[in-house]
């Protein structure tokens, strides 16, 4: 058992037992509805950000059943052979099929996570409860101090993590660089947000976004450089020289880049499964425009005003 499995099997044990005084059970509770809809996430107030992630699979159809039932997105649209899911009206994944595609490569440069930013605690806290109700398999959960996190992995390797932040205006800042940790998550305590009587998981709540991207590359400075230049975002945090955080507009990050799995890797193979490109949503841009970074990692642009 995983580490974030045995986290969530304990805290299910912990949750069945004491379901009476926190009004939880394990499962769904008919009961009233509580209100969902919430206030778009800072993150996508800021002049830049993410807006959605394209994943290359050889098997879309079951792929895309895994984001419906597990991160709870909604299937928008097909197009000939991609599928787009989101929340509400916004798409937020497109899933392209490639039957022929070799299987990604993690120590290559691609995809470390797709972040899944939930609106607020109490969304994350009925999240939680499903994963434990439907024994989803998790592989680590943290309190980064700025947000809340679980991670996992869906079945063609693809990192994902299901987060909420905590208020902005609470980030401490030391100068241009923000205080963020890895300390142990409070499951519990974020379990507890979610009311007595309340529906439960009903899926990807309106509002929710793709908070942030996490890449793999082969040399987090030079991934710095490029994005300070080519987005001016800013630098606002690192690990050593193994991994960098970057933003736009006093967000926490819309970008990260490690090289933990994948130091010095080079070019990309473009034909893997896994990352195909992100798009970033700006104020300033003008029209769709298309980059790559300095691994051939594909980044689109596309105009458009804070939400």
């Amino acid at each position: 058992m995983l580490a974030g499995e045995w986290i969530l099997e304990l805290t299910r044990r912990k949750l069945l037992g004491s379901a009476a005084l926190l009004g939880l059970g394990a499962g769904t509770r008919a009961g009233h509805t509580e209100p969902r809809m919430s206030n778009i996430p800072f993150a996508a107030t800021t002049p830049i950000s993410v807006s959605r992630v394209g994943l290359k699979a050889r098997d879309a159809n079951a792929l895309a059943g895994f984001y419906r039932d597990v991160v709870g997105l909604q299937e928008l649209k097909r197009d000939g052979e991609t599928i787009t899911l989101g929340a509400g009206s916004r798409a937020l994944l497109d899933i392209e099929a490639d039957k022929a595609a070799k299987p990604d490569d993690p120590r290559s440069a691609g995809l470390f996570h797709t972040a899944f930013l939930l609106p607020t605690r109490a969304d994350l806290g009925r999240w939680i409860k499903h994963a434990i109700d439907k024994r989803i398999p998790v592989d680590g959960a943290s309190d980064h101090i700025v947000s809340e996190a679980l991670y996992l992995t869906d079945p063609e390797g693809n990192g994902i993590e299901i987060y909420s932040d905590r208020p902005h205006t609470s980030w401490k800042w030391n100068g241009s660089q923000v205080a963020m940790a890895t300390d142990q998550l409070d499951i519990g305590s974020i379990v507890a947000e979610v009311p007595a009587g309340d529906a439960g998981w009903q899926g990807a709540p309106e509002n929710s976004i793709v908070g942030h991207v996490h890449l793999r590359v082969g040399d987090p400075p030079v991934a710095a450089e490029w994005w300070n230049k080519e987005f001016g975002f800013d630098t606002v945090a690192k690990y050593g020289a193994a991994a960098v955080f970057l933003s736009s507009g006093g967000y926490h990050h819309h970008i990260g880049a490690n090289s933990w799995q994948s130091p010095k890797a080079g070019q990309r193979d473009p034909s893997r499964t896994g990352l195909a490109w992100v798009e970033m949503r700006s104020a300033e841009a003008k029209a769709d425009e298309r980059r790559e970074d300095p691994w051939g990692t594909v980044i689109r642009t596309v105009p458009g005003q804070p939400a």
